[in-house]
């Protein structure tokens, strides 16, 4: 008899064991899509996840932030995705579009970066001001020193722009509208160099519709061939850059910072590009990066929970965790405890 119960319990064991195992090979792979800058992170703890874990390793997809966005936001389903990748907050539009489907959502913020401006180590080492960037990439300026009127922009050359600069076509590899690092080198870059232009700023302090046409104006990039969309792919972009030592390319720090064999960082308001001047916010043109987690989808897919603490594991994203070695610049303790506390929790994000 007691033979029989302790079998019957082993069968029982064995049961709920293969149960569980077939419910992790049965379980879909988590699904993220989102920011290519934020890419290599989320590859490098996907690919940790699916080694160190029971279950499959995430897909990861690039479709800039913006793309990333519309996808996750776009429904509650094993067809959408988990997680989206970003290289700059939620947008209040894109946090409504969200809600207004019934989409929970869970905030992480992961470290920073910068955007660098980087051009070949075969061509010339440029020094720019983000003055200097505004002039040379807005759609339109001011029509002379001081003036409040407006001209398409007539500059060719960095020499037009600024004559210490050299005499260098304009030609400048960015990112597509749909990138967070365009959203965030309009802000923080053109925005940065509009406000240095004294009619430019009196516009934005006049009134609530001159700030609304100074931003306008900021963050319109023009179209006439000197900035080039070269899409959410930074190899593409390196590749190019070698093939033409003149032309610049706007991409993210990290991926500067593995490719220094290769390209280098334009100065930009007397600041390099560098791990320490970005930590220490010294260099300008910095951000932060974040990924979102669908909480409708965790009871569907348990995994998302296993993942989201890899992602924040000290082992991951601490100060000497593996991210950091791909060029992640981490967050103060402080804040890196806050976010720990919010995935450990899984604290909803509000926005008002």
């Amino acid at each position: 008899m007691k033979n029989t119960f302790k079998l019957s319990i082993k069968a029982v064991f064995l049961s709920l064991i293969l149960s569980f195992l077939f419910t992790i090979k049965a379980e879909d792979q988590i699904k993220i899509v989102g920011s290519s800058t934020v890419f290599p992170f989320s590859t490098a703890v996907a690919e940790e996840f699916g080694r160190s874990s029971a279950y499959k390793t995430p897909i990861v997809e690039q479709t800039g932030s913006g793309g990333g966005m519309k996808l996750f936001c776009s429904g509650i389903g094993s067809q959408f995705p988990d997680i989206t990748n970003s290289s700059r907050r939620i947008k209040i539009k894109e946090f409504k579009n969200c809600t207004d489907r019934g989409i929970k959502i869970l905030e992480i913020k992961i470290g920073y970066d910068g955007i660098a401006l980087a051009n070949s180590r075969e061509g010339y080492l440029f020094e720019l001001t983000t003055r200097d960037i505004f002039l040379a990439l807005a759609s339109e300026v001011p029509l002379k020193a001081g003036s409040s009127e407006l001209q398409k922009n007539p500059y060719q050359t960095w020499q037009d722009v600024n004559p210490n600069l050299p005499d260098i076509k304009i030609e400048v590899l960015g990112p597509p509208p749909t990138s967070g690092t365009r959203d965030a080198f309009v802000e923080l870059a053109m925005e940065k160099g509009a406000k240095s232009i004294l009619s430019l700023e009196e516009l934005r302090t006049s009134s609530k519709n001159g700030k609304i046409e100074f931003e306008k104006i900021a963050h319109t990039i023009r179209e006439d061939g000197a900035f080039i969309e070269a899409g959410e792919n930074d190899n593409l972009i390196i590749q190019k850059l070698i093939q033409n030592p003149n032309a610049i390319g706007i991409f993210g720090f990290s991926f500067l910072d593995q490719n220094t064999d290769k390209v280098q960082g334009s100065i930009v308001n007397s600041a390099i590009p560098s791990f320490d001047n970005i930590l220490q916010g010294k260099y300008p043109i910095s951000r932060s990066l974040f990924f979102y987690v669908k909480k409708n989808h965790i009871r569907m897919k348990p995994s998302l929970t296993e993942y989201v603490k890899e992602f924040t594991s000290d082992n991951a994203m601490g100060p000497y965790g593996y991210l950091i070695e791909k060029g992640l610049i981490p967050l103060s303790d402080e804040e890196y405890m806050k976010y720990k506390t919010t995935s450990d929790k899984l604290i909803e994000l509000k926005l008002e």
